[in-house]
């Protein structure tokens, strides 16, 4: 691999992001870490529908048999040949061990054969900049309130590369407890939209479910939230589901917002950003920028599809990395248990 000099990384550098943590397999190619020349995401949602979750098998297999024609289309979109690529970067961790090598596999081979860096990226760090791709201007200090399937965090971001975390959770992602949530009410995978959907019908007044540590520092619990729904409907088997649907939610988004918008105010951030899968959720989106409008501090959130993983966000926090701490070593391998901090 040619020598990879802080001279070689500009804006004109072009980092091509590939992304197959988990269900998603996407690659982008992104200029100077915010120009997006494409972003093609293939999802396996309806392949797992039938199975209520997930399975890593069929994920890792389904990424195997997508990769190249995603490959392919994104750089067909972006207008790019390899020879126009200064840089690879891939999802290392934190995901599915299966799905992750598929895509860390490709992104070597690929930096191999067109002699250019491998940027190794953290799944979570990538999504912070997921904001910062739509919203360049976003001033730091700023705090992202993280909302996934796997992840609920707070954290507050002073520069790039430069992080404190603020609070997580303690049991259930907020994700993972809409989905339980979701599979118990009987309305399918995946349950965030199935949830948010049901809830647009429903009183969410009509059952008060716990606000679970909500005046306790910036740490979250979902686990009790989601055992008092699954007791309430067995006490009351007639009570309408979409009414459930819209309490529930109401207690997971007030908690989130509420702890997010004191983080904001505690640490001085001039800003509050939104990520992860759960951000695409209507009622969250709606009380988070209520909340930042009744603070005066600029709100951000990213559109539905940078919402969810893509690549976009991989090849942008590559180009960052790339300029802050060089290549990847080759022999940098899949870590399904990454850690921030």
């Amino acid at each position: 691999m040619a020598a990879f000099s802080p001279d070689d990384h500009g804006p004109e550098t072009l980092v091509l992001g590939i992304e197959t943590s988990c269900d998603e397999t996407a690659v982008a190619c992104v200029r100077g870490g915010g120009e997006v020349l494409s972003s093609v995401v293939s999802s396996q949602v309806d392949l797992h529908a039938r199975y209520g979750g997930v399975v890593p098998e069929v994920a890792s297999r389904a990424h195997n048999e997508l990769i190249i024609a995603v490959l392919a289309q994104s750089m067909v979109e972006a207008g790019v040949e390899g020879s126009d690529v200064d840089a690879v970067a891939a999802t290392t961790g934190p995901g599915l061990i299966g799905a992750l090598l598929v895509g860390v596999s490709a992104a070597k081979a690929l930096a191999l054969t067109w002699d250019v860096p491998f940027v190794s990226v953290n799944h979570l760090e990538a999504h912070f900049y997921a904001a910062l791709l739509e919203e360049p201007d976003l001033e730091f200090p700023l705090v992202v309130l993280l909302v996934s399937g796997g992840h609920t965090m707070i954290v507050e971001m002073s520069g790039h590369g430069d992080y404190r975390l603020l609070g997580q959770t303690l049991d259930d992602a907020a994700g993972e407890a809409f989905d339980k949530v979701a599979r118990f009410l009987g309305l399918g995978y995946p349950g965030g939209p199935a949830i948010d959907t049901a809830a647009l019908k429903g009183d969410p007044e009509a059952i008060h479910f716990p606000r679970s540590m909500l005046n306790e520092g910036y740490d979250f619990s979902f686990s009790g939230l989601k055992t008092a729904v699954v007791n309430h409907v067995r006490e009351h088997p007639d009570v309408s589901t979409e009414d459930i649907a819209a309490s529930f939610q109401a207690a997971v988004v007030e908690v989130l917002v509420a702890k997010a918008q004191r983080a904001a105010k505690a640490s001085g951030a001039k800003a509050l950003a939104l990520g992860g899968g759960v951000a695409a959720n209507s009622l969250l989106r709606e009380l988070f920028l209520g909340a930042c409008a009744n603070d005066g501090i600029q709100g951000f959130l990213p559109s539905r599809a940078m919402c969810t993983d893509n690549a976009a966000m991989i090849a942008s926090a590559g180009w960052y990395r790339l300029g802050a701490d060089g290549p990847s070593a080759l022999s940098t391998g899949a870590n399904p248990r990454a850690r921030m901090f």
